[in-house]
C-alpha cells in the first residue's frame, strides 16, 4: 500500500501553485539581463486594481544589478 504517501503532514506541506506568478526582467539601461525570470508568489486579489500587472525591483544576476521585473503570463 502507498498510504504513507497520503498522510495529512505530506498534504499540508506541499506548496500551492495558484498564487505563483512569473516575473520577467526588463534589463538594465544597456539591455543586459533582459528576459531573466523569477517565479514568486503574489496574491492578485488583495490589490486595489487587480487588472494591473505586478512590478518590482529585484537583483538580476546576469546584469549584476537591481532591475525592474514585470509580471507576465505563466
Amino acid at each position: 500500500m502507498i498510504d504513507y504517501l497520503l498522510d495529512s503532514d505530506t498534504i499540508h506541506s506541499t506548496m500551492s501553485q495558484d498564487l505563483l506568478i512569473k516575473m520577467v526582467s526588463t534589463g538594465d539601461k544597456n539591455g543586459v539581463g533582459k528576459g531573466h525570470v523569477y517565479y514568486t508568489r503574489f496574491n492578485n486579489k488583495v490589490k486595489k486594481d487587480p487588472s494591473k500587472k505586478y512590478e518590482t525591483k529585484k537583483f538580476n544576476p546576469v546584469a549584476k544589478t537591481h532591475t525592474v521585473y514585470k509580471q507576465k503570463k505563466k
